[in-house]
């Protein structure tokens, strides 16, 4: 997945979870920051951003932040990216075989799932979610609880009773890391849920990440570590 009309800032400040103010040109600017969470250990006063502008008159803020420059790594932290790189990585290189049929934003019992993928003889659930916590290149997930996360690992358990498969793939939106764990610390039930479901029959993907300023595409699988 591509974005257009890239620019390099520097990060200033974060008034509140949507927006930043950025220096671009020598110009402050007040952006819009395509991810809510909490990436304290990203957005660091002076460190490098990279932002997509947008001509839209209908916007209130030009500026789109998508990636951040953390020491010697780039890290993509646009929250809709996962879906769309595994979005274009499930149709074009097909990891499941070929003749699936792919359907985003599948509902399913009381959960919507981020695919649904249907081939003569399979049937798939898969849900994406994009880690961008690092540590030491271990990278970990959640970066704060996630009950709706927790919702949706009990929910793919759920699927396997019924004769379907099921998935959680977590892309790390970078390259060159170790391997992944659940953020015990955080929110130890999370990674509770995704040992009980790991036992049922539920499959863990984990891959990194090819980033550049201007995209992002799945790369390298990456190793997962369950319990602490």
């Amino acid at each position: 997945m591509r974005y257009d009309n890239i620019h390099k800032g520097k990060f200033l400040s974060r008034p509140n979870r949507f927006i930043a103010n950025v220096e671009i040109d020598g110009k402050a600017e007040v952006c819009h920051v395509k991810n809510t969470g909490r990436c304290k250990e990203l957005l660091i006063e002076g460190c490098t951003v990279w932002l997509e502008h947008s001509d839209s008159e209908s916007r209130k803020t030009a500026f789109d932040l998508v990636a951040v420059e953390k020491g010697d790594r780039l890290i993509n932290m646009d929250s809709q990216a996962p879906n769309k790189a595994v979005g274009e990585w499930l149709r074009e290189k097909m990891p499941f075989g070929e003749g699936f049929s792919v359907y985003p934003e599948k509902q399913y019992g009381n959960s919507r799932f981020d695919f649904y993928l249907e081939s003569q003889d399979r049937k798939i659930f898969m849900e994406v979610k994009g880690c961008t916590l690092e540590k030491d290149s271990v990278v970990l997930f959640p970066d704060a609880p996630t009950l709706r996360g927790v919702k949706h690992i009990e929910e793919l358990s759920h699927c396997i009773d019924e004769g379907y498969e099921a998935y959680i793939m977590i892309l790390v939106q970078m390259s060159d890391v170790k391997y992944f764990t659940p953020n015990y610390d955080t929110h130890p039930e999370f990674g509770e849920a995704l040992e009980k479901a790991s036992r049922k029959g539920v499959k863990i993907l984990c891959y990194d990440c090819n980033v550049t300023p201007d995209s992002m595409t799945v790369g390298k699988p990456v190793k997962v570590k369950l319990g602490r």
